[in-house]
């Protein structure tokens, strides 16, 4: 049975009752997700790790996307943190923690556990992608497609799932007609309006040209696509996204779909479980956003071991058992429709939207990231703020693309 935990910091040396044993202790720093199944699937991972590892306590501490970055932030600078933490992959978000040095080099646990070898190759992408050593163990790897009320869409008199963007654009011009928002969006995390300037980015550009300009290659100015995707964010922004938007949250955007209020949402396939406890399934379906590449827009999360950790073998332990076949048939389905462990599939009784998520993965011709992993952090903030100022209708599309390129022209 698990002991009391201290509030903050290292628990490492709390003394049992009897004072003669040293209680062993794991922290884990990650997200408080709104999805009940996900919630319990870490308290799994805390019981599991502790019934593998008697006299030793986990404690998963969760917290909000922004306080979760604050306090990693201040971890960074300071002598105590977690022994594990979560983190996006990618350049931008678990890239800066590697560069500001909280993240340990994991190469002799990926030789030990043989995790190459267990993880699915898109989730690889980024562990060496930050100069010498392997940061990060795969987590979980997601991908992003809109998600579609079925009865609005028939009562805007949309028959089929359009699969061009121009077929998109038809439909949202039906939903308006018949008096119904085509998405809804939150404004306050800068990251979820993003999302749809990453898709249109995808759409406008093509596949090369887009790698070029987040791979800070191509000019933004001078590259008619990138002002194109701004023209289109601002049309979209305008005319078919639930307003008022830059007030709300993505929470309170999503309870806008559940109860019907708009027609879309662009979610990941962690999303299934969220409709799941607060609607009818039935009631959605998912398809791919028609960039025309065919292209998967998702991400890799990470759970990094940190420089901080007394124990940085205990750690790597976690991390083995969380990635292990037997833990993720476990909890299979609770982070999205594809587990990190190449052993493991969801079976023929899961949910038709899991079941339509397993053809996306399986059909898609390559993957892009979210701006915020393919960007460095500074430039990630200028994204959001850019993006913001055009979907607010404070900056013309040309004016935005002159300003992410004035701004990494500056930096260089």
């Amino acid at each position: 049975m698990r002991v009391a935990k201290l509030v903050g910091g290292s628990l490492a040396g709390c003394l049992a009752l009897g004072g003669a044993a040293l209680a062993e202790d794991l922290t884990v720093w990650t997200l408080n997700y709104s999805s009940e199944a996900q919630v319990a699937a870490l308290d799994a991972a805390e019981a599991k790790f502790e019934e593998l590892h008697p006299g030793v306590n986990v404690e998963i501490v969760k917290r909000g996307t922004d306080e979760h970055k604050t306090a990693l932030r201040v971890a960074t600078g300071s002598d105590t943190g977690p022994d594990v933490y979560f983190m996006w992959a990618g350049l931008g978000l678990g890239g800066e923690y590697v560069k500001a040095g909280l993240s340990l080099d994991l190469t002799g646990y990926y030789e030990k556990y043989g995790w190459k070898d267990r993880v699915s190759t898109p989730s690889l992408a980024f562990v060496e992608a930050f100069g010498p050593g392997m940061h990060g163990a795969p987590y979980r790897f997601t991908g992003e497609a809109i998600y579609y009320n079925k009865g609005l869409y028939e009562k805007a008199g949309i028959t089929e799932e359009p699969k061009t963007y121009e077929e998109l654009v038809a439909a949202a011009k039906k939903l308006k007609e018949a008096g119904i928002p085509a998405f809804t969006f939150g404004g306050t995390v800068n990251w979820h309006v993003m999302r749809l300037m990453d898709v249109l980015l995808e759409t406008t550009c093509g596949v090369e040209t887009h790698d070029a300009l987040t791979g800070m290659e191509a000019d933004w100015s001078t590259t008619p696509c990138a002002a194109e995707a701004f023209q289109e964010l601002k049309m979209w922004s305008t005319e078919y996204i639930l307003a008022p938007f830059m007030g709300i949250d993505n929470r309170q955007s999503t309870n806008l779909f559940l109860t019907n209020r708009a027609a879309m949402m662009l979610e990941g396939d962690w999303q299934v479980n969220v409709i799941k406890e607060g609607a009818n399934l039935d009631d959605f379906a998912v398809y791919p956003f028609p960039t025309g590449t065919d292209r998967l827009y998702g991400f890799a999360e990470y759970l990094y071991i940190s420089n901080k950790s007394k124990n940085p073998d205990l750690a790597a332990e976690f991390l083995d058992m969380f990635s292990s076949t037997d833990f993720q048939n476990q909890i299979k389905g609770a982070f999205g429709a594809l587990s990190v462990n190449k052993e493991v599939e969801l079976g023929d009784d899961v949910p038709e939207l899991y079941k339509t998520w397993k053809e996306i993965f399986a059909n898609a011709k390559g993957t892009f990231v979210n701006g915020d992993q393919a960007f460095p952090l500074d430039v990630t903030t200028e994204y959001f703020r850019i993006i913001n100022e055009v979907a607010s209708g404070n900056m013309e599309p040309q004016a935005a693309a002159d300003a992410m390129q004035a701004f990494i022209s500056k930096r260089s």
